[in-house]
């Protein structure tokens, strides 16, 4: 049984892939520790690469799916795989870049103290490099709406940057979390510290993505704008 299985959902990050994989040879421990690429029926070819490094590499397993749904069905999906093989550590990270392969030690290893474990631009010594005034100013300001609206105390509500211990996993309910975008980040985050458990951060600094394009749009801030005080309401209903 693996100790962590790191999760790397994709679309279109067939120049980002394995760069990334072989980034995380160098970080993980290959021998109990494992790679997840969940594809998302990448049209670019990104897939088939993934399957070329799962061929070489005993460590790296792939998940096909189907269709491009969203960051959050893919990670759930990964999640429930994970969970399976029976890994106690599950992790998210991007694969563009923007998060340090070389922090997820950092992660694994604040685990030891927590639940759930954020990489965080906005705890004290994290940041973000490569950022427009606009994608800055969407950024917070939609920590703090979730912040606020919610009531919790956690800086970095939306990054996609985290490790979970399987108690926390287990403790939410995988088939009840819906979002496709980024308001998935928040809604996890959220179902973790509504079951009494341990939420910790680890600055980071997030960095623009170097190949490829990037996935965020306008629906998935409104998507976030709109789930979040939803998630607020279920709560005091006792429905979440």
């Amino acid at each position: 049984m693996p100790r962590a299985v790191l999760c790397l959902p994709t679309y279109n990050e067939r120049e980002n892939l394995e760069p990334m994989v072989r980034a995380l040879a160098g970080v993980l421990d290959t021998a109990q520790d494992r790679v997840l690429v969940i594809d998302d029926g990448s049209p670019d070819g990104t897939g088939e690469i993934a399957d070329r490094l799962a061929a070489e590499l005993p460590w790296v397993t792939v998940l096909h799916r189907e269709t491009k749904e969203g960051i959050g069905p893919a990670y759930v999906a990964g999640f429930r795989h994970a969970l399976a093989e029976g890994a106690e550590l599950v992790l998210e990270m991007d694969c563009d870049f923007s998060h340090n392969p070389a922090d997820v030690p950092r992660l694994i290893a604040a685990a030891d103290e927590a639940d759930l474990v954020l990489g965080s631009r906005y705890a004290p010594g994290g940041g973000t490099a490569n950022w427009g005034l606009l994608r800055r100013t969407i950024s917070r300001g939609g920590c703090l709406y979730a912040q606020t609206i919610l009531g919790m105390g956690v800086r970095d509500l939306t990054g996609g940057f985290k490790c979970f211990r399987r108690a926390a996993l287990e403790a939410i309910d995988l088939g009840a979390l819906s979002a496709h975008g980024y308001a998935f980040q928040i809604e996890t985050t959220y179902r973790v510290k509504r079951a009494g458990l341990r939420v910790n951060e680890v600055p980071i600094t997030f960095v623009e993505r170097r190949a490829g394009a990037s996935k965020m749009t306008g629906s998935i801030v409104a998507e976030a704008i709109w789930r979040v005080p939803l998630l607020r309401f279920r709560a005091l209903l006792g429905k979440l």
